[in-house]
């Protein structure tokens, strides 16, 4: 079946488009693969990302914000905000401004507008009449500024990819008054193989090159259509993974005692304490002696960082070094991979890629912040761009006309 699927998405390299359709529209199609690292092409074959790069372009990295998480990082991409300025903090965390949880298996919280802050791209592109669909992608399940995609799909953890493909070609086929312009989706590998497996393992290989199957299939689907010479395509991703060992965990109750905690949001590598009143400098005391492990009082981090000055992130900020764990004694883990290390490190970056009408091709360019997706995005799109962090900068070089 892995060969197969390697053939056909191979066949995009010769395949010409059906007759042509001239829309005057422009259409991006926005992919992501979750975890998938920045140096995975080099890892295994990947002829079909290998020949997106010759058509169009490629960045040698893309930067995540911090903490190196997916769906604070999804939403950052969507909004071009940091993690700080639009509030999804954690992939769950105690919302200190409504005191209710927000949690990712929680279909309650995860469609719950009032949680996300920002206006994501579908939100701009829809409030000035641009069809925008969604295929699980973060924060797109709620109404936010009481606007919602046209289409969008409800997360199904166990929905086959190729179903996903034929979705998003279903909606690039649409008739034009009612096809959207901008799709952004999702598929959830090679992030779960690499937590399982460990990023340098030699059980990855084969879902790498099952990945990179399915965006061949994807671009010679793509290139079929009869107005493929108005989609752009970026294939992208959240963030990158870190080899763990069992040798490298810190046990934090035996550091800290856990009765002066409130509130503990996160997991492996990273936690956001609220202290009980009187207490914050004992256990920050006691945190800052723990080798391996960095602390921040809120609103004392570097700020490279741009993290800490959100409420949600509570009174202590807790990392990690690079591919060591943190675990409490009644819950260690034994993945072998993990993110939500500091942004600078190497191993926690991710991949972009795209090609089109709108991009150079066969282009190479330095790293670039996931926080300037959002505004390329609108300028594809010739939208108005809501007020973010990102800027078009550096991808303004990505661009056939800056």
């Amino acid at each position: 079946m892995l060969i197969a699927l390697i053939l056909s998405g191979c066949l995009f390299y010769s395949c010409q488009p059906i007759q042509n359709e001239k829309t005057g529209k422009p259409y991006v199609v926005v992919l992501s693969m979750d975890g998938f690292r920045w140096d995975y092409p080099d890892k295994a074959p990947t002829p079909n990302l290998n020949k997106v790069a010759e058509i169009g372009v490629k960045a040698e990295r893309l930067i995540p914000c911090f903490p190196t998480k997916t769906f604070p990082n999804h939403y950052s991409i969507a909004t071009g905000l940091t993690i700080d300025h639009h509030g999804i903090v954690l992939n769950n965390f105690h919302a200190t401004d409504f005191e209710e949880d927000y949690n990712k298996g929680d279909r309650s919280t995860v469609e719950d507008g009032k949680f996300y802050g920002g206006e994501p791209i579908w939100v701009t592109a829809e409030k000035q009449g641009v069809r925008t669909a969604t295929y699980f992608w973060v924060g797109s399940e709620a109404d936010i500024e009481g606007v919602s995609p046209s289409f969008q799909k409800i997360y199904d953890h166990s929905f086959p990819y190729s179903q996903r493909i034929d979705s998003v070609i279903y909606w690039l086929q649409m008739p034009m008054d009612k096809r959207p312009q901008l799709i952004m989706w999702y598929m959830d590998e090679p992030d779960w193989s690499s937590h399982q497996y460990g990023p340098d393992g030699d059980s990855l290989k084969p879902v790498i090159m099952r990945m990179d199957s399915l965006v061949g299939v994807f671009v010679d689907r793509v290139k079929q259509l009869p107005n493929a010479n108005e989609i752009d395509v970026i294939i992208l991703s959240d963030h990158g993974m870190a080899q763990l060992s069992p040798e490298r965990q810190i046990i934090l109750d035996q550091y800290i005692d856990t009765t002066a905690l409130a509130i503990i949001d996160g997991w492996n590598p990273n936690y956001n304490f609220k202290v009980k009143e009187g207490r914050l400098d004992e256990v920050y005391t006691a945190l800052k002696k723990v080798e391996h492990l960095q602390v921040w009082k809120t609103g004392e981090l570097p700020e490279r960082l741009h993290y800490g000055t959100n409420p949600r992130t509570h009174d202590l900020v807790v990392v990690a070094d690079k591919g060591w764990s943190l675990f409490w004694s009644w819950q260690t883990g034994d993945e072998l991979g993990a993110h939500g290390y500091d942004n600078a490190e190497a191993d926690m970056h991710a991949i972009f890629y795209a090609y089109g009408p709108s991009f150079k091709t066969h282009y190479r360019s330095g790293p670039i912040n996931n926080i300037d997706v959002y505004p390329l995005m609108a300028r594809l799109l010739g939208i108005r761009p809501a007020q973010v962090d990102g800027t078009l900068e550096k991808v303004n070089l990505l661009l056939k006309n800056p």
